[in-house]
């Protein structure tokens, strides 16, 4: 299962979240990507996992704890078709 994870960083610090997200190493799921974008959201990444409870957990326990991610907004990935 994949997911995108919309960022939005305290102003200034959107260079630092993306790295620290990047840096982050999780037993039960993977950052795959990491792009710092313009718009509503400061950065995106995308992570995997087998399940969503695990992927729930790199979510709150490690993306949400980098200094100064103010808010996510996570967005399951689905097969269509």
């Amino acid at each position: 299962m994949r997911a995108y994870v919309l960022i939005e960083a305290a102003v200034g610090k959107a260079k630092s979240v993306g790295e620290g997200v990047q840096k982050l190493n999780f037993k039960d799921a993977r950052v795959i990507s990491v792009d710092a974008v313009t718009g509503p959201f400061d950065v995106i990444a995308l992570l995997e996992s087998e399940d969503l409870d695990k992927l729930g957990r790199a979510i709150t326990d490690g993306i949400q704890q980098v200094d100064g991610v103010q808010r996510t907004t996570t967005c399951l990935v689905v097969k269509l078709g």
